[in-house]
C-alpha cells in the first residue's frame, strides 16, 4: 500500500505553478464540452473576508482576458451580518440556502450548503472555496481547477497548503492531525497521501459530485473524499499545492465538535450500521467547578443529488 501511495504522490500531486493561467485558458477554450467552472463560497457571517475573495476571483479569473470562471455563487447559510450585502457588492450572485430546494427544510451545517449548491449552479466543474480565507490568492481556484481542465482522468482535486497557527508554520489543522489523518491511515490507507484531507478548497467534476452522499455537517470533506475514492478510484483523485492558507481558527471546543462529527462520518462508512454515541459532552469551567454541556453530533446525510427529482429534471432539460 505504501508503494501505491508513493506512486500516487509522484503522479497526482502538483503545484499551482505547474499549470499557468494562460495554459488553463487555452485548454478550456479547446474543450468541446465539460469545461464550464462554477465557484461556490459557502458563507455564514463572513462579512470581513468574503468581499475580497469575490473581488479577487472576478478581477483575475472572470474577465474577457481571463474567463476561467463562468459562475461565482455565495451560498449564504443564514448570516446575521452583512455577508450577503458585501458579497453581492463585490460581484457574486448570492443565493440563500433556504431558497434552494425549499420543499426540504434546511438542516444546519456546511455540508447541507454544499449539497444544495449543486442545484444553484450549472458548471461542469464545481469548485468550493471557504469564505473565511485571508490574503486570498486566485491560485486557490486556478490551481485546483487546472488538472480537471488538462487531464480527463482526474475527477476530484484537493488543495494542499501550509496552515500556520499564531505565526507558527504547520501548526494549523489540529483536527486533521489528531483525528482525520489517523483515521485515513488506519482505514483508507490509499488516501494517506492527502496533505489536507479536511481542507475546504477542492474542485470536482459535477458528474462525480452528483453521485455522492453529503454529510450535512463538518464531516462533509472526509465523507466526500472517502466516497470519491470508492466511486472513482485513487487515480481519479489529485492534489495541488497552492501555498499558504490563512483563516479564522476555531476554539478548542469547536474543534471537539468537528472531531466528533468527522469520527461519526468515518464510523458510518466503516460499518453502515449502528452509530457510536451520536452526542458529545464537553466541559466549561463555572464558579463552582466544571459544568458539563452535551451537544448533538451531526447524524444526517443528504442523498446523492442525482436522486433528487428537481435536479434530475433540470439535468434532463
Amino acid at each position: 500500500m505504501l508503494e501505491e501511495v508513493e506512486r500516487w504522490l509522484s503522479s497526482r500531486s502538483w503545484s499551482a505553478a505547474d499549470r499557468p493561467l494562460d495554459q488553463l485558458l487555452a485548454a478550456k477554450s479547446a474543450m468541446v464540452s465539460g469545461g464550464t467552472v462554477s465557484v461556490v463560497l459557502p458563507a455564514l457571517n463572513e462579512e470581513e473576508t468574503v468581499g475580497e475573495i469575490v473581488a479577487t476571483i472576478r478581477r483575475e479569473l472572470m474577465t474577457p482576458a481571463a474567463p476561467l470562471v463562468d459562475e461565482l455563487v455565495v451560498l449564504d447559510s443564514g448570516s446575521t451580518d452583512r455577508t450577503a450585502h458585501v458579497a453581492a457588492g463585490a460581484g457574486a450572485r448570492v443565493v440563500h440556502r433556504d431558497d434552494v430546494l425549499p420543499r426540504l427544510p434546511a438542516l444546519p451545517g456546511k455540508g447541507e450548503v454544499l449539497w444544495r449548491s449543486l442545484l444553484a449552479t450549472r458548471g461542469d466543474i464545481v469548485c468550493f472555496i471557504d469564505a473565511d480565507l485571508r490574503d486570498f490568492s486566485a491560485t486557490f481556484v486556478s490551481g485546483i481547477v487546472g488538472p480537471l481542465l488538462t487531464d480527463p482522468g482526474v475527477q476530484f482535486v484537493k488543495a494542499m497548503y501550509d496552515r500556520p497557527l499564531a505565526g507558527a508554520a504547520g501548526q494549523g489543522g489540529r483536527v486533521t492531525e489528531l483525528v482525520a489523518r489517523p483515521l485515513l491511515n488506519l482505514h483508507w490507507p490509499q488516501l494517506a497521501g492527502f496533505v489536507q484531507p479536511l481542507g475546504g478548497e477542492y474542485a470536482v467534476r459535477r458528474s462525480l459530485l452528483e453521485q455522492l452522499p453529503f454529510p450535512v455537517g463538518y464531516g462533509v470533506e472526509l465523507g466526500l473524499l472517502v466516497d470519491a475514492l470508492h466511486t472513482a478510484g485513487l487515480d481519479a483523485l489529485a492534489q495541488v499545492d497552492v501555498g499558504v492558507r490563512k483563516h479564522r481558527h476555531q476554539d478548542g471546543q469547536a474543534l471537539g465538535r468537528m472531531a466528533a462529527a468527522i469520527y461519526r462520518t468515518a464510523q458510518l462508512r466503516l460499518t453502515r450500521g449502528h452509530l457510536v454515541r451520536p452526542r458529545l459532552t464537553q466541559f466549561d469551567r463555572g464558579e463552582s467547578g466544571f459544568i458539563p454541556r452535551t451537544v448533538d453530533v451531526d447524524t444526517e446525510e443528504r442523498p446523492p443529488m442525482i436522486e433528487i427529482p428537481e435536479y434530475a429534471e433540470r439535468r434532463a432539460a
